[in-house]
């Protein structure tokens, strides 16, 4: 399922699906050039029109641009930077500009349909140079749309400019509730939200405390929570939960399987959660979890 979403500052109209590919995993050594390229495709199959990268991906970028050579009409795809460019102090205007223009050539997508500024803190944006890189890039059609992927004090502020900014990426899932009202209100601006981390990496998959501590903090919270999803499994609860906040226009799901994307198409297809299971998930967080801030 995908709406046609006409974007903050900007006559841009582009189709995003209730489901985004996180295209992270695509870095992953074990997956092939032809198995990365089926995993596009297939998600192409399943009518995911969004696809999500960054600068920091490794391989990501080019895998999928060349994945999705010849489908542009097909796909919106985001990728993040404003660091790693040699020669280009990180988070200067001219560490986004030149991000911008390299990106373009690995996505082989002119111009690229997002650019997001990728968890810089408030004191780098309030500056001003790295925002209005962002701006001219747009400006001179190099970027259609631009944002901010990040938490914190950084995403409020981007929440607030919207002469700036056409999308917010955040953590949002049932253990990352922190930025639902952010996310409400910035519906209201006509901002476009993506949703990263909607299965909170999953953790529910652990019976005890996992090394890896971005899947032990929510395994942590998980517990913490206490709240039982029966007579749904986890992964369906959270991702119904997710897609259907007042404000996400799609939820991001990174995998390197076509059968774990395909699920989570098949879940969310199956509509928002009952009001009540919904408001009992809000509730259990505003009792266990107030203090628990957004990941990046």
């Amino acid at each position: 399922m995908a709406t046609a979403t006409t974007t903050a500052n900007t006559d841009v109209t582009v189709i995003f699906s209730e489901v985004g590919f996180g295209a992270g995993g695509l870095d992953d050594p074990r997956l092939s050039e032809a198995d990365a390229e089926r995993l596009v495709s297939a998600a192409l199959d399943l009518g995911v029109t969004v696809f999500d990268t960054a600068r920091s991906y490794g391989a990501s970028e080019e895998r999928l641009g060349r994945a999705l050579r010849g489908v542009r009409d097909r796909a919106v795809v985001f990728t993040k930077g404003g660091y790693g460019i040699e020669g280009a102090a990180d988070w200067t205007g001219a560490a986004v500009t030149r991000g911008i223009e390299e990106a373009i050539v690995r996505l082989g997508r002119e111009p690229l349909d997002g650019f997001l500024l990728h968890s810089c803190d408030l004191q780098t944006l309030e500056r001003g140079d790295v925002p209005l890189a962002l701006v001219r890039a747009r400006e001179a059609g190099k970027v259609r749309l631009t944002g901010y992927s990040g938490e914190g004090a950084g995403l409020a502020w981007a929440a607030e400019r919207r002469e700036t900014f056409s999308v917010l990426e955040c953590s949002l899932s049932p253990l990352d509730q922190a930025n639902l009202a952010l996310i409400a209100r910035a519906a209201q601006g006509d901002f476009c939200v993506l949703a990263k981390r909607p299965l909170a990496n999953a953790p529910w998959r652990f019976a005890t405390r996992p090394d890896r501590e971005d899947i032990a903090v929510y395994w942590d919270r998980l517990h913490a929570l206490g709240f039982d999803p029966a007579p749904l499994a986890w992964d369906e609860l959270a991702l119904r939960f997710t897609a259907f906040q007042p404000g996400v226009t799609t939820a991001l799901v990174g995998t390197t399987r076509i059968e774990h994307l395909a699920s989570a198409v098949a879940a969310v297809r199956a509509g928002a959660l009952p009001v009540d299971v919904s408001e009992r998930l809000r509730g259990a967080f505003a009792a266990r979890g107030r203090g628990w801030p957004g990941l990046v």
